[in-house]
């Protein structure tokens, strides 16, 4: 087969917060090489995971369906057998396909092999269910096709790179082209320690420098994670810019479609006992950009993206058929036509800490949880209360919570009817939202958790 279809790489990162990135804000000059890659191909400065917990996340990424949909709803629910992924896509359109870093849509009784069944069609595998749990900073594992045990030298970040650029290099001398999905841990926190271990020397390089605004005021426990996180990123941002090398160095650049995103942001316990699973941007707002043959001069995308977007974008870009179960629309018709038509919202379910779900518009943040329901055992509810409301052209870091502010009725009103038509049009069962009791002054307080914590 001659190449013609590019190739196409997914750069996933694990926990990274959108405002960590220079091109979006942050001054710590820690990602120059995102930076740079999307400012010379497609940026999405408004991009949001519809899910913010791991799994979840994830589903939607290879399902390009909503979680409640492919029913991974919550972590350590396994990816079902049946389920049709980006690896079935690509390799129906004759692709060959690999997967590389963190899975966590495997069994729960596995933290480290994946059953054959349960790895969504990749072909190549080279990779951890929960590798946070398997593995630590400098002592990367995990297991081949055969579920055997590798060790990767170096620290997490760039044992992994290394491993997804000889993947890479060695695909490159075959006549196929290959879909790699590339999944970093990093900057997620390491379990067993609630610690963010940073390549040696980058955790002391950042303390006491710049902090988000929602961190300063909220504090949460940034003062002792924040640094170490931002050394994560540090290493991060070198290890996509190796990657960027090597497809130079190959000749596969033009040839090469690559998107980099994360799963979920992080909040760092200032909005509930850790670090995600919220309805505010700390959590659901995310980095994502992509370069690479249409890609490439896209420009700045002022649309909100959502991340069950990216799998009908990377199957388009390519010129792979979208398949209609996918619930996201592809990004492609906005390269051409900056005015075509496009929703102005984004939708996000919420599991594990609650039962939630949140509308956010480019003004607006509404979310509604369902009290009482245990949020372990449930999907979905049918009645649910109005618990957050911002106003994001006045309070961008969301720090004066609104519901049942009596001036802002009307508006709570209209983004009620929105989000209870947004539910159902993801599928779910139209469900009930008690509006929150009225109040005549606006909650002037700074929040530092929210009503159930």
């Amino acid at each position: 087969m001659s190449r013609k279809l590019p190739n196409v790489i997914v750069f996933l990162t694990d926990q990274q917060r959108w405002d960590t990135c220079g091109l979006n804000g942050n001054p710590l000059g820690l990602t120059p090489n995102y930076d740079r890659f999307a400012r010379r191909g497609t940026h999405a400065p408004l991009a949001f995971s519809c899910q913010p917990v791991c799994g979840p996340s994830r589903s939607c990424l290879q399902t390009g369906q909503y979680a409640t949909t492919s029913g991974c709803w919550k972590n350590d629910i396994p990816l079902p057998a049946d389920a049709r992924t980006l690896a079935h896509e690509f390799a129906d359109a004759g692709y060959r396909t690999g997967y590389i870093g963190k899975w966590h849509l495997g069994d729960s009784a596995s933290l480290g092999p994946v059953a054959p069944h349960q790895r969504g069609g990749y072909q190549d595998w080279l990779a951890a269910n929960v590798l946070e749990m398997t593995s630590d900073a400098y002592d990367c594992r995990v297991y081949d096709e055969q579920s055997r045990e590798v060790r990767l030298p170096g620290y997490r970040v760039d044992a992994l790179t290394d491993a997804a650029i000889r993947y890479i290099d060695q695909r490159s001398r075959e006549d196929q082209p290959f879909f790699l999905f590339f999944s970093l841990l990093e900057p997620h926190h390491q379990n067993h320690r609630d610690d963010y271990p940073a390549p040696e020397g980058l955790t002391q390089t950042y303390a006491g420098r710049w902090t988000p605004p929602d961190l300063a005021a909220l504090v949460g426990n940034a003062p002792q994670n924040l640094p170490g996180y931002c050394g994560m990123i540090k290493r991060i941002d070198e290890a996509f810019g190796r990657m960027l090398d090597a497809l130079k160095s190959l000749g596969l650049t033009d040839d090469t479609l690559v998107a980099f995103t994360s799963d979920h942001g992080c909040h760092f316990r200032t909005r509930n006992d850790e670090y995600k699973r919220s309805c505010h941007d700390a959590s659901i707002r995310v980095p994502l950009a992509l370069g690479g043959g249409g890609f490439h001069g896209g420009g700045e995308l002022s649309q909100m993206v959502s991340l069950l977007d990216l799998p009908p974008t990377l199957l388009a870009g390519a010129g792979v058929s979208v398949p209609p179960a996918m619930q996201g629309r592809s990004l492609t018709p906005l390269l051409r036509d900056r005015k075509a038509a496009w929703r102005d919202d984004v939708f996000v379910q919420i599991s594990e800490s609650e039962v939630g779900r949140t509308l956010r518009t480019t003004r607006w943040k509404y979310s509604v949880r369902a009290a009482g329901v245990d949020a372990y055992a449930e999907s979905a509810a049918s009645r649910y209360t109005e618990t957050f409301l911002y106003d994001l052209l006045a309070d961008p870091w969301e720090l004066t919570n609104l519901v049942g502010n009596a001036a802002h009725a009307h508006v709570a009103a209209e983004l009620r009817e929105r989000l209870q038509r947004r539910m159902v049009e993801a599928g779910e069962t139209a469900a009930h939202i008690e509006p929150a009791p009225v109040v005549s002054l606006p909650q002037r307080r700074v929040e530092v958790r929210d009503a159930t914590d």
